[in-house]
């Protein structure tokens, strides 16, 4: 049967509970601040390269070919925010298959959190690149009366990705709890492998989804990659 990882209590750090949440939030950060420096303590650029900065480039290189496609804009623009979106979550989902550990994704709390940023985003991006003027229009079109009307589709569309990813990361972990009590000695291991691609899955559909929002309102004009994209 799961539990609630909001409702169990890992340690007391100076007197104040800290869940299960906040501890693998923690744990995640830590990994991929882990990694991160050891793909970068060593950069340069020549043909001989460690495996981690190989493996960092393609995954950059990944992130900006999907963001250039979605936005039509300067990945560069989006990729810090997008980008973190992507490797916190994939993070987060696959460290699942260690046993005894907790993905933060399956806590709506963590979710939220993640809606809550991308729905900051949205007018920081929109006034960036286009003014606020020309931003602010938008909740006017067609009738100004359909102000408030538009204000909450905004809200209602980003803060259903946290509702999203919950809601496939717990179905997720309920179908393989339920599998795993039915064959537990023939079902762990394609379970695993399951679990590797499915975390990854929704961590690409989350960041993809938060890509559209983000960059719905972009600059009129094509931009030139300075950074010889191709």
């Amino acid at each position: 049967m799961l539990e609630n990882i909001d409702a169990l209590i890992a340690f007391h750090l100076f007197g104040i509970p800290i869940n299960y949440t906040i501890f693998y939030s923690w744990v995640v950060m830590a990994l991929l601040v882990f990694f991160a420096w050891l793909a970068t303590r060593n950069l340069h650029a020549t043909l001989h390269v460690s495996r981690f900065q190989t493996a960092l480039e393609v995954i950059v290189m990944a992130m900006r070919s999907q963001i250039k496609d979605v936005s039509g804009d300067n990945p560069m623009r989006y990729l810090p925010i997008i980008g973190t979106f992507f490797l916190y979550i994939a993070a987060s989902n696959l460290l699942t298959i260690i046993p005894w550990c907790y993905a933060p994704t399956s806590s709506l709390s963590t979710t939220g959190a993640f809606a809550f940023c991308v729905f900051c985003a949205i007018p920081i991006y929109g006034i960036r690149n286009v003014g606020a003027r020309t931003y602010l229009r938008k909740y006017t079109e067609p009738l100004p009366i359909l102000f408030p009307l538009n204000v909450l589709g905004d809200f209602s569309s980003v803060f259903a990705l946290a509702f999203r990813l919950y809601g496939n990361v717990l179905s997720g972990a309920v179908i393989g709890s339920a599998l795993i009590m039915l064959a537990p000695f023939l079902l762990p291991l394609p379970l695993q492998v399951l679990a590797l691609l499915t975390g990854v899955i929704h961590a690409y559909i989350f960041a993809l989804l938060a890509i559209v929002y983000v960059s719905a309102i972009g600059p009129e004009k094509k931009f030139i990659d300075t950074l010889n994209y191709y």
